[in-house]
């Protein structure tokens, strides 16, 4: 569907989009839903065509597009049929990755950050501990 705030380049990037996840992600993702597992190559496919740099500047591999183009990413990644797919794709590419553009070091950009865009290393998210659950406000567990 199409929304007025939505320019030309968001529709033929959806297309875009929307024709990878339906060569790649649908035909696999009963199985890898079942399975609990999906094909690592599909993270460095992704990677490979810019889809994970979509928000990050050029000098790490990003294409510096708009809040609005990570959307229709979103949007159509979603549409694979595949919650844990989906959900694996976007945590890395919106919740995983953005802390260490934000907040990392030089230094780590070049070893996190751009290895992630390319699709070579897979960002998680960790927010959950024995003392509290998915409270991110009282976990104690620190990195470094």
């Amino acid at each position: 569907m199409s929304y007025k705030l939505f320019i030309e380049e968001h529709e033929i990037f959806r297309t875009a989009v929307r024709k990878f996840a339906e060569k790649e992600i649908l035909p696999y993702v009963d199985k890898w839903e079942e399975e609990a597992d999906f094909d690592l190559e599909l993270f460095r496919k992704l990677g490979s065509l810019g889809y994970f740099g979509i928000q990050y500047p050029p000098e790490y591999g990003g294409a510096s597009a708009d809040f609005l183009t990570v959307a229709v990413f979103a949007e159509e990644i979603s549409r694979c049929g595949g919650g844990g797919i989906a959900s694996s794709i976007l945590v890395h590419a919106t919740m995983a990755t953005p802390p260490i553009y934000f907040l990392g070091t030089e230094e780590q950009k070049k070893k996190y950050l751009i290895p992630a865009i390319k699709g070579e290393k897979i960002g998680c998210l960790a927010i959950t501990e024995p003392n509290a659950g998915s409270d991110v406000g009282n976990i104690q567990t620190t990195a470094e």
